[in-house]
């Protein structure tokens, strides 16, 4: 294979990662490529180890290492297992985690709803969301999800798919960032700040 036809592979699996487009993927292999003995060492041996220890929790979806499934938050028995929070990716899992306020437990669908995405409802987690209603645990389902049009319709279609269950659906509040102001809020955000605002 000639030079360039590996830079344009390398380019084309880089492409593939979320928020990666054509030209950054291409900028990415190029210098990959002009220091093959340091950054692409590196990165070779920490795709060796994500492949070779990294796994999907078999019960929430998220990131566990090999031997541990379920991962650790789902084995801990100080979490609250009848509080479920609903993310769209695992990684939205850390975040929360970072906040250190939730202690339920987490369930990543692998994405949303989207035509334009190709994903369907079969394409999710859904299923395994729904078994997890089911056993009769969870009395709370806390929607972790964006704000986006189709993100909206994943959780319309997840409250009823929920609405068979006595189980309590909520969604994370919306309104206006800390250290915002209200000249900065689209009329979206200002219109939900309003409906949930709070007593003082």
């Amino acid at each position: 294979m000639k030079a360039e036809e590996c830079l344009a592979h390398l380019s084309a699996q880089l492409a593939r990662l979320p928020g990666v487009g054509r030209r950054t993927a291409e900028r990415m292999a190029w210098r990959l490529a002009r220091d093959p003995e340091g950054l692409l060492r590196g990165l070779q041996e920490a795709l060796a180890k994500v492949a070779e220890q990294a796994r999907v929790c078999s019960l929430c979806g998220g990131l566990t290492t090999r031997g541990q499934d379920p991962c650790a938050l789902c084995s801990d028995a100080r979490r609250d297992a009848s509080l479920l929070c609903v993310v769209e990716d695992a990684g939205d899992i850390a975040l929360i985690e970072k906040t250190g306020v939730f202690h339920g437990r987490y369930h990543a669908l692998g994405g949303k709803l989207s035509a334009a995405g190709n994903m369907g409802p079969a394409d999710l987690r859904l299923d395994r969301l729904i078994q997890r209603a089911q056993d009769g645990s969870v009395r709370e389902i806390l929607l972790a999800l964006n704000t986006d049009v189709e993100s909206e319709a994943t959780c319309a279609y997840i409250r009823e798919q929920l609405r068979a269950f006595p189980i309590r659906v909520t969604r994370l509040a919306m309104g206006l960032p800390a250290g915002s102001g209200l000249m900065y809020a689209d009329p979206l955000t200002l219109a939900r700040a309003l409906q949930g605002r709070q007593e003082l």
